[in-house]
């Protein structure tokens, strides 16, 4: 560095520039005072756009719940029962055991040829124009075929069944009252008892009348 450098540079730091001086006491005084206005208390107009945004938290007193009075007390009053009816019993007709009679084709069970006692003597004369009485009636003709089908299936047994005779011992309705267990033999002997059995009708003071009777039908394989 030459001589004329160093002498300019030396009185340059021994007269500072008084511009720079300014420049740098107004920055200064600058910085004060934004700290002097940054520690400064709030004043209430600048706390109160705080305080409107805060929500006053806000009290709502509950009412107490009403008092309900309890009902009133129900009074139970016992039931009335109404008075029990007697039912007078029917006397019960006296039936007769059936006795088999061998066929070629089956068994059929008989009732023995005798006239059944139906109704007391005072009521005999009623009785005659009344409903069909029950009866055990006696055969007259009663054939029986084991169906074919029944035959070679195995099936076998008693039906019994409830017939309505008429005055001449004609069949007028056939109802099964115990099956055999086998609807085809239920069938066969309602139909053959319909179409071909004659008994011999109930007879009550001299004269025929209608009556129901239970007859038992056998379906055997050994016979």
């Amino acid at each position: 560095m030459s001589s004329a450098s160093l002498a300019f540079s030396r009185r340059a730091h021994a007269h500072p520039d008084p511009a720079r001086i300014a420049s740098l006491s107004a920055a200064i005084a600058l910085n004060l005072a934004v700290v002097l206005i940054a520690s400064r208390p709030l004043g209430p107009t600048q706390l109160s756009p705080l305080r409107q945004l805060q929500p006053i938290p806000t009290i709502r007193l509950i009412n107490p719940p009403a008092v309900f009075k309890a009902p009133p007390a129900v009074e139970l009053k016992p039931l009335l029962h109404a008075p029990a009816v007697v039912q007078p019993h029917p006397h019960a007709l006296p039936v007769s055991h059936p006795v088999v009679i061998p066929s070629s084709e089956g068994h059929v069970a008989a009732i023995p040829t005798t006239t059944p006692s139906l109704l007391p003597q005072a009521t005999l004369t009623d009785a005659v124009a009344a409903a069909p009485v029950e009866a055990s009636l006696a055969y007259r003709v009663a054939p029986l075929h084991f169906p074919i089908q029944a035959l070679r299936q195995g099936m076998h047994g008693t039906v019994l069944l409830r017939v309505l005779v008429d005055e001449n011992g004609k069949p007028l309705q056939v109802t099964v009252e115990r099956g055999s267990g086998y609807a085809l033999l239920d069938r066969s002997a309602r139909e053959q008892v319909l179409a071909g059995w004659r008994f011999q009708p109930a007879m009550v003071n001299g004269h025929a009348v209608r009556a129901w009777a239970r007859v038992p039908v056998n379906f055997d394989l050994q016979e």
